[in-house]
């Protein structure tokens, strides 16, 4: 690989993604702003020439709560902390579609040149909680792949675990399901194990949005893992946070630190792996557009001045195979 790479994964999930901590208490402001957001991105992707991998949740790809049963695997997580269920969530609160269901916006994000639709499990499985089973989680990813092959003729190839609870032992469960790639955590110590989560990693990953203090987040071709029996791991590099209403230093020391990064990923010709949730641009869609189109004019630059190319996961892992072919 002789050029810098761009990669951004986007974890799409709606309520899915938040259910368990907020119940029926979010405000519904904030996912209709997010459903309004995401033909915005589209359309800044495909100006920018930029791919990008959706990992959606499949229970968005269905029309109504009809189609959701029929979808839903007989095996679902026996969490031993039922909160964490989605079926247990709709069990006593109901689906509403607007924050359930998004086929209309499936279809724009598989009609958009560049992008790449993935997984983020069909329930928002959490691979790492207690009391699910691999065979819950076989069957959590069996029902996305068919209700994305039945209703769209996509088969999905990449994978983003919710909350980043990346088991290991459910690796080769991936690559029988059919996922190439999947996405894993910075390598630094306060990105692993999430499911045990302390002040001390909270502050590290907090403070690394403004100042370095872990390892380079860009990393070349050859760092990325593959074993016999697994999908490729694709680590990411940083999340893009939250737009802050009342911090604009906050906004503008974030926003450069990902820029410097995106440059000596260019230089280096090394791949620097951006993500965010669609939602967390809900809270002030404005700004937080203007910060996307302020990424897309420095990767326009790093593109015109190193070569830099953006791929999604997928075009990754493709690179990465005729890299091992070329050898």
């Amino acid at each position: 690989m002789n050029k810098g790479i761009f990669t951004i994964s986007l974890d799409f999930e709606l309520l899915w993604g938040i259910f368990d901590k907020v119940g029926n208490t979010y405000n519904p402001e904030y996912f209709k702003n997010t459903r309004e957001i995401v033909p915005e991105m589209l359309e800044v992707f495909f100006q920018n020439g930029i791919n990008a991998t959706w990992a959606t949740v499949g229970m968005l790809f269905a029309e109504n709560e009809e189609e959701w049963r029929q979808y839903s695997p007989s095996q679902v997580p026996t969490y031993r902390e039922p909160k964490l269920s989605a079926y247990e969530f709709v069990k006593n609160s109901g689906l509403n579609p607007e924050v359930h269901f998004a086929p209309d916006l499936i279809k724009e994000v598989i009609n958009t040149p560049g992008q790449e639709l993935g997984s983020h499990t069909f329930a928002h499985y959490y691979t790492l909680m207690r009391g699910q089973s691999p065979e819950q989680f076989r069957q959590d990813l069996q029902a996305t792949q068919k209700i994305s092959q039945q209703k769209f003729g996509l088969k999905l190839n990449s994978l983003v675990f919710p909350r980043n609870h990346i088991n290991e032992l459910y690796l080769p469960i991936c690559l029988q399901e059919g996922y190439t790639q999947v996405r894993t955590n910075p390598k630094n110590w306060y990105w692993q194990e999430t499911q045990y989560e302390d002040l001390s990693k909270k502050w590290f990953r907090s403070a690394d949005c403004f100042i370095k203090v872990g390892s380079k987040t860009s990393y070349p071709l050859a760092d990325i893992s593959k074993l016999e029996n697994e999908p490729l791991l694709i680590p990411a590099s940083r999340i893009l946070r939250p737009i802050s209403k009342n911090n604009k230093l906050f906004n503008s020391v974030r926003l450069n630190r990902i820029m410097e990064e995106m440059s000596i990923a260019a230089k280096e010709n090394e791949i620097y792996h951006l993500w965010w949730h669609p939602h967390n641009f809900a809270t002030d869609p404005v700004a937080a557009m203007k910060e996307l189109n302020s990424l897309m004019i420095h990767f326009q630059k790093l593109k015109n001045e190193f070569g830099m190319e953006s791929m999604h996961m997928e075009g990754v892992g493709k690179l990465l195979a005729c890299e091992v072919a070329g050898r």
